[in-house]
């Protein structure tokens, strides 16, 4: 019984064993199962990472792309290999040294800007140190936030750099080719102008603008101007034209279509020739690209051909004219006495005759010399000497002769001559008039004491005429002149000018009109005076403004009143219209220094200064300042304005004095007698006087 127990036992021992082993086994072939499945996949993995990084490799370097990172904790760039390995760290110093410094602080000031959170994306172009071909290399910077922690906080960002530099260097090379185009197409000596293949014009030189008169360039190409548009070519067909040539007239004095729009091209009541060739611009499949159009405007030159030709029929006059002129002027040396007259230095003769066609008498020097009187040979052989000498200027002399007229007077004989030259320019003779002045000479020498009597006064009158005349004939012709632009071709934006100018020459003709006649009235004592109690502290200034006010920006005018009041009994119309004339002559015809004006009142005088630093009065104009006829050859044209003050100052009980030296200026002093009744000074003047006085 025990006995069979225990074999039961044992047999169940052995299964037991047998399936732990078969477990065992199971478990080793599950494990060897797994590891060739999983170095399977990991070989596959390898070979798919391998090919994906082949493929990265092939997209970077056919896309010349470069990988990097940036991480703001460490302040680190990290380049990346082509397989996503780390190839190297450079702090930002080193990392700059790759770019240009400017370019490399956008760039990192961009980085800094995404890992603040104030952009996820940005792209930034920045060129290389380095140089290729003398070029340097650009690139386009692609950045992007690589990696967040969990607090959103950037950890790295993320850049693609993409090597632009063919790009850049086809862009230069299409500004140049764009600048040598502009510069041909706007230097070029004849007109350019070009349409795109819709016919809309896009592009016209400056000597485009010049013939058609364009002056707004900006208004024109703006406003998509249509070649159907230019009389020149609106029958050309701009699909089907090819090559032309065209020479084109239009009288646009009876063109009236408006679709033309001649205003655009200021092109309204002329006449213009036009020479032009017509280029239409195609691609390889003969579409229209545009239209180039190369001409000139011929109207002068049409218009210079004309002109000879009516040149060439006036000449034709002008030699019948000179052949009738010729016959009237030996008429007219035969009947006046008048002979003319050559000398020919190389054989030292004189020739006379009363025909400009031919000699009639010869006259040795010595000849010449002695039919003078005695008191005149050395004149004579002075003149033939300067003769004999090719001198280049004009010979005018007076020679009293011993030949006698039939009234027994000593005949006088005026030659006028003049040198003649060749076609190197050398002297070879001289040709002018004798004129017999024996009349003449006569007359003058009876009417010489007469005119020495008149010839003061006479230069006086004519002095002040002609200084008169010349005063309003000026302003007057500028009148005249401007008021005619209105009836000749002008711009209306130049009518302001010519109305300003009207205006100006008219206020000084005016002034002189009133001048001559104040100073007639002055003379005939016909101005009254009116004196009035006034505070002459508060007009001073204003009239002194009054005579400045044309005074030019850069001139400085002071005013010294040394009065808060002071009330005098004066006119101050009159007295106001001496200080105005007296400011304006300080600072006439100058454009720099000074001019100053003081007022002062001492012992019943109202004492009034005008000074300045100008160039002063010469010493012969100081003489005549005061008198009305005579003629100032000063730079600066006192006119009436002096003598009218002097009158006005007689009259008034007042005087004037004048100081002047060259180059120191001009000061002007005037004297007035009136009654004071308030003196206020101001206080720093009353400072002054009290120091003064006790210095003193």
């Amino acid at each position: 019984m025990v006995q069979q127990t225990s074999e039961v036992t044992l047999g169940s021992l052995d299964y037991y064993v047998l399936g732990v082993v078969i477990i065992l086994v199971l478990v080793i072939l599950v494990v060897v199962l797994y590891n060739r499945i999983y170095l399977k996949r990991a070989t596959e993995a390898n070979i798919r990472q391998k090919e994906q990084n082949a493929h990265l490799a092939l997209v970077l370097q056919a896309g010349r792309l470069r990988i990097w990172k940036y991480f703001p904790a460490a302040r680190q760039y990290l380049f990346l290999s082509e397989e996503g390995t780390v190839e190297q760290h450079y702090s930002p110093l080193d990392f700059s040294l790759f770019f240009d410094r400017a370019d490399f602080d956008k760039l990192h000031a961009t980085i800094l800007d995404i890992c603040e959170g104030k952009m996820n994306t940005a792209v930034v172009t920045l060129a290389n140190n380095t140089k290729d071909d003398a070029f340097l290399r650009h690139y386009e910077v692609t950045l992007s936030v690589d990696r967040r922690n969990s607090k959103g906080r950037v950890m790295s960002v993320f850049g693609i750099q993409h090597d632009v530099t063919d790009e850049y260097r086809r862009l230069q090379s299409v500004n140049q080719l764009l600048m040598r185009y502009h510069t041909v197409f706007s230097s070029s000596l004849i007109d350019m102008i070009y349409y795109d293949s819709n016919g809309v014009l896009r592009d016209l030189n400056d000597r485009a603008c010049q013939s058609f008169g364009v002056t707004d360039r900006d208004y024109v190409l703006n406003n998509n101007f249509l070649l159907k548009y230019n009389p020149f070519f609106a029958d050309v067909d701009i699909q089907s034209m090819t090559n032309i040539r065209t020479s084109a007239i239009v009288d646009f004095h009876n063109f009236k279509d408006p679709t033309y729009q001649l205003e655009r091209f200021g092109l309204e009541g002329k006449k213009m020739y036009y020479d032009s060739t017509v280029n239409p611009i195609r691609d390889s499949k003969g579409h229209l690209q545009g239209v180039y159009m190369a001409g000139r405007n011929i109207t002068e030159m049409v218009d210079s051909y004309h002109r000879q030709k009516q040149g060439a029929e006036q000449l034709r006059k002008v030699n019948e004219n000179i052949r009738q002129y010729i016959s009237n002027i030996n008429y007219a040396l035969r009947i006046s006495d008048i002979r003319t007259v050559n000398y020919y230095p190389g054989s030292f003769t004189l020739e006379l005759s009363d025909n400009i066609s031919q000699s009639q008498m010869k006259l040795s020097q010595l000849r010449c010399i002695r039919l003078a009187t005695m008191r005149f040979r050395r004149t004579v052989s002075s003149v033939l000497n300067r003769m004999d000498h090719l001198s280049p200027y004009n010979i005018d002399v007076n020679i009293e002769t011993e030949i006698r007229d039939k009234k027994g007077r000593q005949i006088w004989l005026m030659f006028n001559m003049v040198p003649m030259h060749d076609d190197q320019g050398r002297v070879v003779r001289y040709y002018g008039l004798c004129r017999n002045m024996t009349d003449m000479v006569e007359t003058e020498n009876r009417l010489a004491v007469e005119t020495r009597k008149a010839q003061e006064t006479e230069l006086l009158k004519q002095s002040f005429l002609s200084n008169m005349s010349f005063e309003i004939r000026t302003p007057l012709n500028n009148v005249v002149g401007f008021a005619g632009l209105f009836n000749s071709p002008h711009d209306e934006a130049d009518e302001a000018s010519f109305v300003d100018q009207i205006k100006t020459n008219s206020n000084k003709m005016l002034k002189l009109v009133n001048d001559i006649m104040l100073l007639s009235s002055l003379d005939a004592n016909m101005v009254e005076y009116h004196k009035d109690f006034i505070d002459f502290s508060q007009v001073f200034a204003a009239h002194c403004q009054m005579g400045w006010s044309n005074a030019n920006p850069e001139m400085k005018t002071i005013i010294d009143n040394p009065y808060l009041s002071l009330e005098v009994n004066i006119d101050e119309e009159h007295l106001g219209m001496v200080i105005e004339k007296l400011c304006w002559l300080s600072v006439q015809g100058r454009t720099q220094g000074y001019s100053k004006a003081r007022c002062e009142y001492r012992r019943g005088e109202l004492l009034i200064t005008i000074e300045d630093n100008g160039n002063g009065i010469p010493d012969e104009v100081k003489e005549h300042l005061f008198d009305r006829m005579s003629a100032n050859n000063d730079t600066q044209t006192y006119g009436l304005s002096l003598p009218i003050i002097q009158a006005l100052l007689q009259q008034m009980g007042g005087a004037i004095e004048i100081d002047s030296k060259m180059g120191q200026g001009t000061s002007v002093w005037v004297s007035l007698p009136c009654e004071a009744r308030t003196i206020e000074r101001k206080l720093e003047e009353i400072t002054s006087n009290t120091t003064e006085n006790i210095l003193l």
